[in-house]
């Protein structure tokens, strides 16, 4: 170990535009991190969203396309159209209390309205990691049709 140190600054030397590149990665890395950790909203795996609805009876909110939510959804979940998701209207805002689940097909969605439940006062909100498609994939059951 003390070799590796001290052959370590004439390494970094030699290797400049490397070790640059590492330490910008490495930042990277760390600022993903750090900004997971400080949003107001947790994303849960399959598992986690097992244990949710067996421990809290959460909202589970779909935001996938009608067709999708139609082909395979989470049980219990309420389909709402992206465009017609409001955090603010009456039914909703009545669960303000309750801890709150966002998902759609494939995750990449959920996260803005998770931020939106956060901003509008929602104090347990969570986004399904990777979506129905996670919970597919982890051979959770699924329900079809449109209720």
């Amino acid at each position: 170990m003390n070799d590796f140190l001290h052959k370590l600054p004439a390494f970094l030397g030699n290797h400049l535009a490397l070790s640059a590149l590492f330490a910008l990665l490495l930042l990277g890395l760390v600022a993903t991190e750090v900004m997971l950790r400080l949003r107001k909203y947790k994303e849960l795996t399959p598992a986690g969203l097992t244990l949710l609805i067996n421990r809290d009876n959460p909202l589970l909110i779909d935001l996938s396309a009608r067709a999708d939510y139609e082909k395979a959804h989470v049980p219990g979940a309420r389909h709402v159209m992206p465009s017609q998701f409001d955090p603010e209207h009456k039914d909703l805002a009545k669960a303000k209390e309750l801890p709150v689940v966002v998902m759609d097909k494939d995750g990449r969605g959920a996260d803005k309205a998770a931020q939106r439940l956060v901003k509008a006062g929602f104090a347990k909100v969570y986004t399904l990691g990777g979506g129905v498609a996670a919970w597919q994939q982890a051979q959770m059951p699924v329900a079809k049709g449109g209720k």
